[in-house]
């Protein structure tokens, strides 16, 4: 599982409060992820990020504009097997 978090330079507290926060829910979950942090506008562009910060999950926007909670990341973390297994019975 791949996490970024998207933030600009000049807003230093909210992605350190994402990161604290996707960290926390990692421990809660015992899940092992790669989480990258980025704070160039070039990721904010290619995926059409226009408020940060913002928390995408194996490529997938969740979340944008504010630093999202402990419990709303569990719930995208948790939700993410049912998708994917929902999309391989249509395909």
């Amino acid at each position: 599982m791949r996490i970024d978090i998207v933030c600009k330079p000049d807003q230093p507290d909210a992605c350190r409060g994402t990161v604290k926060n996707v960290r926390e829910a990692l421990d809660r979950l015992g899940v092992e992820a790669e989480v990258h942090q980025f704070s160039d506008t070039r990721k904010m562009i290619d995926n059409r990020i226009y408020v940060v910060p913002a928390l995408l999950i194996d490529d997938q926007l969740r979340i944008a504009g504010r630093i999202p909670e402990v419990d709303e990341i569990v719930n995208f973390l948790t939700e993410r097997p049912r998708y994917l297994k929902e999309v391989a019975e249509v395909a």
